[in-house]
């Protein structure tokens, strides 16, 4: 790569400009999807700006409110909750808001509604925000198919369902990643131009991988096949190599990682939490869809996770993604355990 010509570039590839000329493959399209992302967009610059400075603007620390989940909410979370939804509804083109913070759908006011229903973690991994982790925003995209009055079953859809997805990750740098269901392309902020430009084009996440990552202090509550394929991740009965343990404990960053080096991403259900920890519509489909477009895959335990239908907006699921063979390896576990 030759770094000095780099510096130089002019042609640059703005998420603006990319998202523009895959709309002109689409003679029909009438730039309402530019316009919404757009308005991630900047909720995205806009809380990564608030990231920065949060210890500069007392921004750290607890909110003094719990969310619909029972956990405390951090200052930033609420910023970046009201940030993304005023950003969504005055782009003119949503009808129904699922935010992980809020207990209720935001239904837009008719004078601005448009087509699309959107999913969102306005901050997720906000736990480690005190201490400097990257933490990150994860956003997924519905279509509604006609046009009707706008009701929940318009967002509890299956996640192969999904028009696009993405998350924005707030770290050393702050990078997007985003699928419209044509493969995955990353976009990094450049400050001094304040535009998102493709840096990582067409992410192709490796076949196998060497990483594994979960939260090991779990394991006690793991089942069967878990404790099992972690087993094998440290004492590889084929003569390979272990793996490495990677566990940063903010999906987002722990998805980056898997995403660009490949590996596999575990939050398995337990005894503690039956019904796994991750939100089906927030982090699971998004992330499971994201995997999917760069060629890994996305299992629950029991099926595809893009194939799960969701009853409620705030459902949980457990998930397995990552790099082809690794979840391929998972779900033999499973499935050798189902026959026995």
């Amino acid at each position: 790569m030759d770094h000095a010509a780099d510096a130089h570039r002019t042609d640059l590839m703005t998420i603006t400009r990319f998202v523009l000329n895959e709309q002109s493959k689409y003679p029909e399209s009438r730039g309402d999807f530019t316009i919404l992302l757009s308005h991630i967009v900047l909720g995205c610059k806009f809380v990564c700006t608030a990231v920065n400075k949060a210890g500069l603007a007392k921004l750290l620390g607890l909110a003094g409110e719990t969310n619909v989940q029972g956990e405390d909410q951090k200052k930033l979370d609420v910023l970046s909750n009201e940030v993304f939804i005023k950003a969504l509804v005055s782009s003119g083109r949503t009808c129904i808001l699922v935010s992980e913070e809020d207990e209720e759908a935001t239904f837009v006011e008719p004078a601005k509604r448009g087509k699309y229903c959107v999913v969102f973690d306005p901050l997720d991994g906000s736990s480690n925000i005190d201490c400097g982790v990257s933490i990150g925003t994860i956003f997924g995209i519905y279509m509604m198919k006609d046009a009707h009055e706008p009701t929940l079953d318009d967002v509890l859809q299956p996640g192969k369902n999904m028009l696009a997805a993405g998350y924005c990750m707030y770290g050393s740098s702050c990078t997007l990643v985003l699928s419209t269901g044509k493969g995955v392309n990353g976009f990094t902020l450049d400050p001094s131009l304040g535009e998102f430009i493709l840096t990582h084009p067409d992410i192709k996440i490796p076949k196998k991988g060497k990483i594994y990552s979960v939260n090991e202090g779990n394991a006690k509550n793991w089942d069967g096949p878990t404790s099992k394929y972690v087993e094998n991740c440290k004492f590889p009965k084929d003569g390979s190599s272990p793996k490495s343990l990677r566990y940063i404990g903010s999906m987002v960053a722990d998805v980056h990682r898997t995403l660009l080096y490949g590996g596999i991403f575990l939050y398995p259900a337990d005894k503690k939490s039956p019904n796994g920890k991750l939100r089906v519509l927030h982090e699971v489909f998004p992330m499971s869809f994201l995997m999917e477009q760069a060629g890994g895959q996305a299992f629950t335990g029991k099926q595809r996770a893009l194939d799960l239908v969701p009853k409620k907006i705030h459902e949980r699921a457990p998930i397995f993604l990552g790099s082809y063979d690794d979840v391929e390896e998972i779900k033999r576990l499973y499935a050798a355990e189902e026959k026995n």
